[in-house]
Order: structure tokens, then C-alpha cells, then sequence
């Protein structure tokens, strides 16, 4: 494998090979602002080669044995899992994610492609009772999935190589090929993960990385009659102005979200600040389900704040390839800058900043917030950044009301010991799923994973990806007369 210290090209990935483009554009290190590498900017044409050259591979790959592509995913996991230090500092220099969560992604794209190969062996059908009309008498039928073709991939920054297995694992263990363009800040996991793949024996054409500017590249994956899918992960945005231009290729979109928890009345409040702490902080907040919104009951209101507020000030920021930083960079200077906009809008409006809230060396510190307006930016926007709101409420009923006074609906989570409570909170919030007695940050790889309203459509997590990757076909035999 390339060191990615060194300042040097990365190609395009198409058809198993490294392909030249005409244009080269520097990445920059979040934290360093050093350059890391030369990245290869994709036109249309180079961008329509490697949708061809998928296109191509499907027939290769749609044919392939279930237990051989399940062989070939088990074989990137196990090189993955040999060279987890290794990755780790690729996501760590060009996503500034400190290296211990970095490492922690590492080993989850592991289990998810794991996953992937053990799901491909799983894909199957079922019987329909024919005999239950009385004219389907004298019929069997049954239902097989079948792969669907092209499936254009378009992956965020935050988490570059397992949101990226997300797409990829379900695609090659349902048959499918890719075209894969990764954010444009994060190109290297991608690239990295493509000559693993190579390495493993997964046939040429398969996976096809192509980076380059969003408006290029991902704007001719959409509208690419022969790409049959897009999957999205990203921005409101973005994701709806695909809805609108994709037709009736399918899509999968998750989008964003302004994740929160509810803590009662009777939450053990020692037990669950370093929780909300890790829901916050990890990876700068930059994670879709961060939890940006704490309603706390005002019988643990002070109590949890005081905490929460000394527990953000003990964080350590810094390098992010220092095992013990916590907190480093934003993705960029534009972000940062539009976090400490939306921090001082809230003080403005008499918000009470408790710890955090300004810069540390270009680093935002982890920050507290409490009396926010639910009207304000940091409450009903998605923040993707290091920062938290708390606001007191009376009642679990009062703070789903809170929660669900929102656009997006991902996760929530509420926190109580009474069952009635847990029960009514996970059928009155308006998302897609519901931690009780944890942060909504809770993810593993094989859950179905998605949101309502702004929040996306479609669901990720393994097995949900791979239906959502192939269409349901039903075979009916006609006995005739016996």
C-alpha cells in the first residue's frame, strides 16, 4: 500500500486500474492545512467510462456464485483487519478524526463487511400459496431477488470507509456493480478500500472509484440511464435534488438530523453523562446521529448540566493522530465557521454558553449550551459540530413534543425506568428508531438504519440494503391438469 504522507497523485480507480485524469486538485489536511495528496478530478467522460465499464462487470458479477462473492468480501475483511493501524491514519489525516475513533471505524468496516459476506449467502425468496384463491388452484409459485445493475454510490466525509462498505458490501454481495464517488474532502479511504478489493479477486469493473466535484461526477451518475440505483448519504439538500432528477432509478437516501434524548425524571444522572458525552463529541459531532438536543426533567436539570459542562471542559483537543486527543478539527474552516455563527447567534438570543464555544488552536472546543430557543440554528438545524444544547422540560410528554418539532426524525433516545414511559415515547417519536435507556448515537452495522421526513428514505444496515439493491421477481408454474 501507498503512504499517504507523501504528496503524491491518486488516480482515478475504472475497470481495475488506475486511470489518468486531466486535472489534479491538492487535499489539505483538515487540522495541518498541509497538502496530502494530488486528486484526480473526473469529467464526464471519464465519469461515463466508468459507469460503462461497470455496466460490463455486471454481467460478470450478477453470475458469480453466492459463496464467491461472499469469499471475496470475507478476504477484504480479513486484509482489512491486518492493516487496521494503517487505515486508521489514512481517515485520520484526511478527515482530522482523532485515530482512536479512527481506529473504531476501521474495526466496524471490518464487522460490516463481514456482514456483507455472511448476507450474501442469505438472499433468497419465498413460496406463495397459490390454492388460497380458488384460481390459483393447480399453481406454485415463489419469489427469488434479483440483482439490479449499476448502483451509483455517493458517500460523505464523516465516516469515509465504513459508510462506504455501507454501499459497497450490500452491492457486490447482491450481485451488483459499483461507481463509487466519495466525498471530495475524503477520496483516499475510498481508494484504499478499491485495491483491497482488487487484491481480494473481485473481478475487474466491479468497484469503480471516480472522484472529483459533486457537480460532475455525481451529477452524471443520476442521470445515467444505465446506473439503476443511487445511494446517498449526505445532506437535505442534496439528497432531495436527487429525488427530483433520479426518475425511477430507485434510491436509498440518509440525510440529516438533529438527533435527541429525553431523560426523565428518574435518570441515574452519574450513569449516563459520559454516554451523552461520547453521543456529542465523538468524531467533532460531525456523525449524523450526534446528539445535538438533551431535554432533561427539572428534577435532574442542574445536576445533569453541571456535569455534562465539566465533563466537555476535561476533553482534550488536538492532533488527531495523538492517541489521546479527543477533539480536533472540523472538516473545514468554512464549517468551523459557520458552527461559532450559529453559537453566537444562540448567545445572542440569550442562550447561556457553559463550556466550550471559541477556538483552541482552530479547534472547536466541545460546547455546552443551555436556554436555547427551539427556533435557533443550533437547535433545529443539523450542527455537525461539537455542540450540544440542553433545555429543562417538565414532562417526558413535553419533550417528544420537542423532539418531534422537527424536520429530520433519524433516532432518539429517552432514558427512564418507567416502562409506560419507555413505551410511549417509543411509539409517539417521530423517528426511525428509538433508544430507550441509550443516546441515539447507538448504531451497529447490521440494524436497519434510516429516518423519516428529512431525514431520508430507504433504509441501510446489511440485509436492508441488499433488498433495497435488488428487485423481487415471482415465477409461477402452471401444473395443467393432473
Amino acid at each position: 500500500m501507498t503512504n499517504v504522507r507523501v504528496v503524491e497523485k491518486k488516480h482515478l480507480f475504472i475497470n481495475g486500474r488506475e486511470v489518468e485524469a486531466g486535472n489534479y486538485e491538492p487535499l489539505y489536511s483538515p487540522y495541518s492545512g498541509e497538502p496530502i495528496a494530488e486528486i484526480a478530478m473526473a469529467d464526464e467522460k471519464l465519469t461515463r467510462d466508468a459507469i460503462q465499464s461497470a455496466q460490463d462487470a455486471f454481467q460478470v458479477i450478477s453470475k458469480l456464485p453466492a459463496f464467491e462473492r461472499s469469499a471475496i468480501l470475507e478476504k477484504v475483511a480479513a486484509l482489512l483487519n491486518e492493516r487496521v493501524d494503517q487505515a486508521a491514519e489514512v481517515i485520520a489525516l484526511e478527515s482530522a478524526k482523532p485515530i482512536t475513533f479512527a481506529k473504531g471505524e476501521v474495526l466496524r468496516t471490518v464487522e460490516t463487511y463481514k456482514f456483507a459476506a455472511e448476507e450474501a449467502k442469505r438472499i433468497h425468496g419465498e413460496t406463495i400459496p397459490f390454492d388460497a384463491s380458488p384460481g390459483g388452484v393447480g399453481r406454485i409459485g415463489y419469489t427469488v431477488r434479483k440483482p439490479i445493475g449499476v448502483i451509483g454510490a455517493i458517500t460523505p466525509f464523516n465516516f469515509p470507509m465504513n459508510l462506504v462498505a455501507h454501499k459497497v458490501g450490500p452491492a457486490i454481495a447482491s450481485g451488483n456493480s459499483i461507481v463509487l464517488k466519495p466525498a471530495s474532502q475524503t477520496p483516499l479511504s475510498a481508494l484504499y478500500i478499491a485495491e483491497l478489493f482488487k487484491e481480494a479477486g473481485l473481478p475487474d469493473g466491479v468497484l469503480n472509484v471516480v472522484t472529483g466535484p459533486g457537480s460532475v461526477v455525481g451529477e452524471e451518475i443520476i442521470r445515467d440511464e444505465r446506473v439503476a440505483m443511487v445511494t446517498f448519504t449526505g445532506s437535505p439538500a442534496v439528497g432531495i435534488a436527487i429525488r427530483n432528477k433520479a426518475g425511477l432509478k430507485k434510491t436509498t437516501l440518509e440525510l440529516g438530523s438533529n438527533a435527541a434524548v429525553i431523560l426523565d425524571k428518574d435518570t441515574a444522572i452519574d450513569q449516563v453523562v459520559d454516554r451523552c458525552v461520547t453521543g456529542a463529541f465523538s468524531n467533532q459531532g460531525q456523525v449524523c446521529i450526534s446528539l445535538q438536543r438533551i431535554y432533561a426533567h427539572e428534577d435532574v436539570y442542574d445536576q445533569f448540566v453541571e456535569k455534562l459542562a465539566e465533563a466537555a471542559k476535561q476533553l482534550r483537543t488536538g492532533d488527531p493522530l495523538d492517541p489521546n486527543t479527543y477533539i480536533s478539527s472540523l472538516i473545514s474552516k468554512k464549517e468551523t465557521e459557520r458552527a461559532l455563527g450559529w453559537i453566537e447567534e444562540a448567545k445572542q438570543n440569550d442562550a447561556v454558553v457553559l463550556a466550550g464555544g471559541k477556538l483552541a488552536d482552530g479547534i472547536l472546543e466541545p460546547t455546552v449550551i443551555v436556554n436555547v430557543d427551539p427556533k435557533l440554528k443550533v437547535s433545529c438545524q443539523e450542527v455537525f459540530a461539537p455542540v450540544v444544547i440542553v433545555n429543562k422540560v417538565s414532562s417526558v410528554k413535553e419533550a417528544i413534543g420537542y423532539v418531534n418539532d422537527s424536520r429530520y426524525g433519524l433516532q432518539a433516545g429517552v432514558y427512564t425506568k418507567n416502562v409506560d414511559q419507555a413505551l410511549f415515547a417509543s411509539d409517539a417519536l417521530e423517528v426511525g428508531a428509538v433508544m430507550i435507556n441509550d443516546i441515539p448515537t447507538f448504531r451497529v452495522d447490521h440494524m436497519p438504519y434510516g429516518g423519516v421526513k428529512e431525514s431520508g428514505t430507504g433504509r441501510e444496515g446489511i440485509k436492508y440494503a441488499v433488498e433495497e439493491m435488488t428487485e423481487l421477481k415471482l415465477v409461477v408454474w402452471n401444473r395443467g391438469e393432473i
